[in-house]
């Protein structure tokens, strides 16, 4: 037998139980014919677990069933039925409330969640929400305070009784119309149902759109919580933490250090570099000893040029030195000296100390790369720039040589390439070295009593030219025996 409950938030089309629960389901069905249902509100909704109505009253105390409307006070609750068992499984079902000494009335509720199982032996299931799956997640997604009342009223509107096969009992009198509201349901001190709730009313666009990016990023943090990049939702970045990127490779920590320490104390400035490489990653973390040098240094220091770069400059947004310490204790300050994001040093307190040594910091990473550094040769200003010798000789200047100041940065880059490669060949030649020697010292023992084939190879080519010039002899002395020997022709004959 089927029930609709229309609501404020949808229509919820109800089955009713009646072989398993027909007490309660006649009941049930004679309070809706009686229109008692009417205006009553959801006054206690808790997300995932349940939503309760049926009392008039709107305390959670009151509600009579229909044998109170009829008989008088003293019947106004009855004995739930008990056989046969059945369970809170999943969300929909609709189950009548225990008052105590398992009696109930007109109150029930619905559940919002899965394996509801400590509710079984308490309050008796008779009946399951079949259509309007949708009002329920409205319903569900409620905002309430701290009591679980929404803060905008959910009612039930009207009851419509699709079938009901229980006869109706001597002296039930059914109303024509449904019964006005009274002024205590009106009057109950929340958001109306039929009320339009719009945060933007009387608000600036600039306004709007601060609200719109807030709850943006409030949702961004709660997905960064559950994936696991942040502590918590509440978790947010130091304020005296500046982000500085777009950096020239060859820029240093000391060069940052100096620029930015016009704005304030500087308690930590340092350029991330890669852990393999050791090269600069063109980004680096400014720490001021307060939120105001910060501020200053933000507003002064974006789009200025450095090193032939124009930087960007911004808050923060790193929580990587936020470690959070449990559900309800909140977070700590955790990592190095340096506010390094690749360092996590938090996570090296189990590590054995052999492999902490191997790590280098940046002050060991500055002297063994000293001689990669760029030098720099301040000078007065009114030396060398500002003066119109300078101008003119500036102008004098061949373009050739401007074009040659142009490509020192790529010199430098080609020369810091090139010292590596070397220092990389020599440390190799150097490692090899032994190895070297050995081969040298058994190539020589092998071959010492042996005789040099230079010497071998000069001598048979001596031989070769000899016999060379023996035999052209020969051939010469024959050719002018072999001439001698024959006849001579008369001229007479030749003549002929």
């Amino acid at each position: 037998m089927s029930v609709i409950l229309e609501t404020t938030k949808g229509d919820l089309t109800v089955d009713l139980f009646i072989k398993e629960r027909p007490k309660t389901c006649m009941n049930f069905l004679k309070l809706c014919k009686m229109k008692q249902y009417n205006f009553n509100r959801f006054h206690h909704v808790e997300r995932n677990f349940l939503c309760q109505t049926g009392d008039p009253t709107e305390t959670g105390r009151g509600g009579e069933s229909i044998f109170g409307l009829l008989y008088g006070q003293q019947a106004n609750y009855y004995e739930a039925e008990q056989v046969p068992v059945l369970k809170h499984t999943k969300p929909g079902l609709l189950s009548m409330v225990n008052v105590g000494d398992n009696m109930l009335g007109s109150q029930f509720f619905i559940t919002l969640g899965d394996n509801l199982d400590f509710l079984d032996k308490e309050h008796c299931v008779f009946g399951e929400v079949v259509e309007g799956h949708d009002a329920l997640l409205n319903i569900n997604e409620a905002i309430c305070d701290e009591n679980h009342v929404p803060y905008q009223d959910i009612r039930i509107t009207h009851t419509v009784i699709l079938d009901d096969p229980f006869p109706d009992p001597p002296g039930l009198v059914i109303p024509i119309h449904s019964p006005e509201p009274t002024k205590e349901m009106l009057d109950s001190g929340r958001i109306a149902a039929d009320e339009d709730i719009n945060d933007m009313e009387g608000k600036t666009a600039e306004e709007i759109e601060e609200l719109i990016a807030e709850k943006e990023a409030k949702a961004r943090a709660t997905i960064l919580e559950m994936v696991g990049d942040l502590p918590s939702v509440d978790a947010a970045p130091p304020e005296n933490v500046l982000f500085v990127c777009k950096l020239n490779p060859v820029t240093t920590d000391d060069d940052l250090m100096i620029i930015f320490s016009r704005f304030g104390k500087i308690v930590n400035c340092e350029i991330i570099r890669d852990r393999q490489t050791m090269n600069s990653l063109q980004y680096a973390f400014i720490e001021f000893d307060n939120p105001k040098s910060c501020e200053d240094a933000y507003f002064k220091m974006d789009n200025v040029l450095i090193d032939d770069r124009r930087i960007h400059v911004d808050f923060s947004q790193s929580v990587s030195r936020l470690q959070w310490k449990g559900k309800g204790r909140g977070v700590e300050f955790v990592g190095g000296k340096a506010f390094d994001p690749n360092k996590e040093d938090y996570k090296m307190k189990d590590q054995p100390k052999m492999e902490q040594s191997k790590r280098m910091s940046s002050d060991d990473y500055a002297k063994k790369h000293a001689f990669q550094q760029r030098q720099r040769d301040f000078q007065p200003r009114d030396q060398y720039r500002g003066s119109r010798e300078h101008r003119e000789d500036r102008d004098r200047r061949d373009p050739r040589e401007q074009q040659t100041g142009r490509n020192d940065f790529d010199n430098r880059e080609r020369r810091g390439e090139h010292d590596r490669r070397e220092e990389r060949y020599n440390r190799d030649y150097l490692e090899e070295r032994p190895y070297r020697d050995h081969r040298e010292e058994r190539y020589n023992r092998d071959h010492r009593h042996q005789p040099d084939r230079r010497d071998k190879r000069d001598h048979r080519e001596r031989r070769r030219s000899t016999d060379r010039s023996h035999r052209q002899e020969d051939v010469s002395a024959q050719k002018r025996i072999r001439r001698s020997n024959s006849p001579k022709k008369s001229h007479r004959t030749r003549s002929k």
